[in-house]
């Protein structure tokens, strides 16, 4: 093709003004590594130009990319996802539009291009399992609206992604405990039977009874969870975690973080207050107590941050990934939960840094478009993400 061709194409592009027949040939040249570099040079003479609120073909990403940055420094890249897109939400943007994500480097050599990925793997969705007392599981996501069970007199409803209990007459025996589950790649909601609102992260858990009674409301989470307890001054409500922690609320909005593979339990307050004990033995060797805006970190002993990160404590439960100079292992270990994915390093861990955020409802693929400006490669084999 000649290069007139190509920079007239880019021109129509640009200016949303293919024609079909264009455009077809315009699909074709996105895929010819043979005008690869030439279709580079018209979108860096053409970046002027460069439409950044419409939504760009995933193929020509790294070229758009290139292009706007080309007279950049290669440290900075900006983008403003799109929640639109089917295959990749990803957009690049000017500085003024406020969403950026900034790659801090702590090795001062150029970024490598990253190969192509022949096969791609969507982002998570909502979806759980939910085990009955008797042990029957209930795949939540393939249900539709309305009453799914009914147990030692409580109904339970599916209404627009949420499970909900709903007391059908008086309870019959012993109080009866569900459990609800999410795997990687799934997260869902659930309205406690005393009105508390719970957001389940990936491969998380909640055991809860399926009514409560007695001077306690207790329920045991795993993973990560997001809580908006009713207020019942009457009934305290706790959280167990892990067996290694416990949270002590009235009525308060905070986050607890218990994924095995994180170095510490936390727990962030958003509202309201709680005691968040340690727990070894079967003792409280220590606990505090927390006003909004601090974070309980327990490790070996509590540690308490006093002005946490909101905004990336609660990001995964707003559909964001939200990146504060938080390392590359860190971003990993999000990606395996929320695509499902198994991350194995060639040679050890980059020492990197990131910045940014960007919605969750993007492919594995339009992650890694982000992340390839780094001086790391990534190679894809089935649902294994290796980092070379």
């Amino acid at each position: 093709m000649e290069n007139t061709r190509i920079y007239y194409l880019a021109g129509q592009y640009l200016k949303k003004s293919l024609s079909s027949t264009e455009q077809a040939e315009f699909q074709q040249l996105l895929q010819s590594p043979d005008h690869q570099e030439t279709l580079q040079a018209a979108f860096e003479e053409l970046a002027g130009e460069l439409d950044t609120t419409a939504p760009q073909d995933e193929a020509l990403l790294p070229l758009l990319q290139r292009a706007l940055n080309s007279d950049k420094p290669a440290r900075r890249i900006h983008f403003l996802p799109r929640r639109s897109w089917a295959a990749a939400s990803i957009i690049l943007l000017v500085l003024a539009a406020g969403t950026y994500f900034l790659v801090t480097h702590k090795k001062n050599t150029p970024p490598p291009v990253m190969a192509a990925k022949p096969v791609d793997i969507a982002p998570g969705r909502e979806g759980a399992i939910l085990t009955l007392a008797d042990g029957s599981k209930v795949a939540l996501d393939s249900l539709s609206n309305g009453v799914i069970a009914k147990q030692n007199g409580t109904q339970l409803v599916l209404a627009n992604g949420q499970l909900a209990y709903d007391p059908a007459g008086a309870p019959t025996g012993e109080a009866v405990y569900n459990t609800m589950s999410t795997p990687k790649g799934r997260q869902f909601r659930i309205a406690l039977p005393d009105g508390t609102q719970v957001w389940l992260n990936a491969a998380s858990s909640i055991r809860y009874p399926t009514l409560f009674s007695g001077k306690e409301r207790i329920v045991e989470v795993t993973g990560e969870a997001y809580f908006e307890v009713a207020k019942n001054p009457a009934m305290p409500f706790r959280v167990r975690v892990n067996n290694k922690a416990e949270i002590a609320v009235l009525g308060t909005h905070f986050n607890v973080n218990a994924y095995d593979n994180e170095q510490s339990i936390t727990t962030t307050l958003l509202e309201g207050s709680v005691r968040v004990a340690a727990l070894a033995g079967g003792h409280k060797p220590g606990d505090v107590i927390l006003r909004p805006g601090q974070q309980a970190q327990i490790e070996t002993k509590i540690r308490v941050i006093e002005n946490a990160n909101i905004d990336k404590v609660i990001a995964w439960k707003n559909g964001l990934f939200y990146f504060d100079g938080v390392s590359l292992a860190e971003i990993m270990r999000q990606m395996e939960r929320w695509y499902d994915i198994e991350v194995v390093y060639e040679k050890g861990i980059p020492d990197i840094e990131f910045e940014g955020e960007m919605t969750k409802d993007v492919s594995l693929n339009g992650l890694l478009v982000m992340l390839k400006r780094t001086d790391i490669h990534f190679r894809l084999e089935g649902r294994k993400l290796i980092v070379q």
